[in-house]
């Protein structure tokens, strides 16, 4: 009997999972980890990790499997937190959900798996996973998206590696979310109406600066206003249409290169605390008023220390057509699929979770990856990931670079 650790965490799509295995007859064992202590600047009430706990534990005994404990946290904060605090302080903002999936719970959490005798590793992602068999006869592995579209988790996990992926089962995958709590309601399991937990992977709902205070100072700084119709913007578009459709590299990388401002491109319209605090597209936490239309933050500098933010939904500075990928952090799911440096091709993208798929070409140079859009994306934002798809597979990903 094939023994399966899932990773209970006190939710109703890890119950589930659990539950599913046992019913197709796998040696199931749950294992329960704490990723996180401090609660600095964490919003009180937010699902506390021993609340999560005791669900867990008690989801476990309602099913009869054994369950372990495990404390994480260290790891979680060098391999996760860190990288955040790094990250902000950088003035990009990351993705700490894909970072965990890649180096805690696929990679330390798997290692504590395999050493309770694990012959896979399963969770609550709505993702599905299929095996091939390649031309020399080794297992490929897809990594496919959720059957429900409003909950598909494949996104968050595009960092993932075949060797990673060899271990996974996700057993709620081509399920609907719905059908998951009718489930967990049949069952009588304690999890079958309780909510889903939101906030940074582990750590819950946090103020964000105050979080980040821990490690990055407050510092007031201006905030300028661009206006729409800044200079800027017309050299990082094609001369006219024929060009734009020519879909080539040189218009890839032109259309790539983030906006550039100036003080002197706006006027000043308030201060702020720290530009590392901010991203782009925020609209939140800039205290600034009397505008015919809300501000939205349009680029930070953090050497500077210098927002810059434009009004209205539709400003062009929210708005480019282009990401470039930095050739050490492009990475491919299918390694047999990926691309060589002078190549390209189309696929669907998503550069945050829940963002439908959007149409582009990826292309391939010595320095790097290139995405062109067939149509202007909002708030690209760098440190997030790109990911692409071959229809439901996805195939790659990169963090975006500007």
């Amino acid at each position: 009997m094939k023994r399966v650790v899932i990773g209970l965490s006190g939710g109703v799509d890890s119950s589930v999972a659990a539950y599913l295995l046992k019913e197709q007859g796998y040696d199931v064992v749950g294992l329960f980890m704490r990723n996180w202590h401090d609660t600095t600047g964490t919003l009180s009430g937010d699902c506390p990790w021993y609340d999560d706990q005791m669900f867990a534990e008690s989801v476990a005994r309602k099913l009869d499997i054994p369950f372990h404990y495990t404390d994480l946290s260290a790891q979680y904060r060098e391999k996760v937190v860190d990288y955040m605090f790094s990250e902000y302080g950088k003035g990009r903002t990351p993705n700490p959900d894909v970072l965990c999936n890649r180096e805690i719970k696929f990679d330390v959490f798997l290692k504590e798996a395999l050493a309770l005798g694990a012959d896979y590793v399963a969770t609550g992602h709505y993702c599905r996973k299929e095996t091939l068999s390649g031309p020399d006869g080794k297992e490929v592995y897809r990594l496919l998206a959720g059957t429900d579209p409003g909950k598909d988790q494949s996104y968050f996990l595009c960092q993932l590696s075949q060797e990673q992926l060899k271990y996974a089962l996700f057993p709620i995958g081509d399920m609907l979310k719905s059908e998951v709590r009718e489930v967990a309601a049949r069952e009588k399991l304690a999890t079958a109406k309780r909510k889903d937990s939101q906030g940074i992977c582990f750590v819950g709902k946090v103020d964000l600066p105050v979080f980040l205070q821990q490690k990055l100072r407050s510092v007031k700084g201006d905030i300028i206003e661009i206006p729409d119709d800044w200079d800027g913007y017309y050299d990082h578009g094609p001369d006219d249409e024929a060009d734009f459709r020519a879909e080539t590299l040189e218009w890839a990388v032109k259309y790539s290169r983030p906006y550039v401002y100036d003080p002197s491109d706006g006027v000043k319209v308030g201060e702020h605390g720290g530009a590392h605090f901010y991203t782009i597209g925020q609209r939140k936490g800039l205290n600034v008023g009397g505008k015919p239309e809300p501000l939205f933050v349009i680029a930070t500098d953090v050497e500077r220390n210098i927002l810059y933010v434009g009004q209205g939904q539709s400003h062009l500075g929210l708005y480019r057509n282009g990401i470039y990928i930095r050739p050490e952090e492009i990475h491919w799911i299918r390694e047999d699929l990926a691309m060589k440096p002078g190549e390209s091709r189309r696929f669907s993208f998503r550069i945050r979770y829940r963002q439908p798929l959007q149409t582009g070409i990826l292309f391939v140079n010595h320095d790097g990856a290139y995405i062109l859009f067939d149509d202007p994306q909002r708030g690209i934002t760098a440190g997030q990931f790109a990911a692409w798809y071959d229809g439901e597979e996805l195939v790659g990903s990169g963090v975006i670079n500007g």
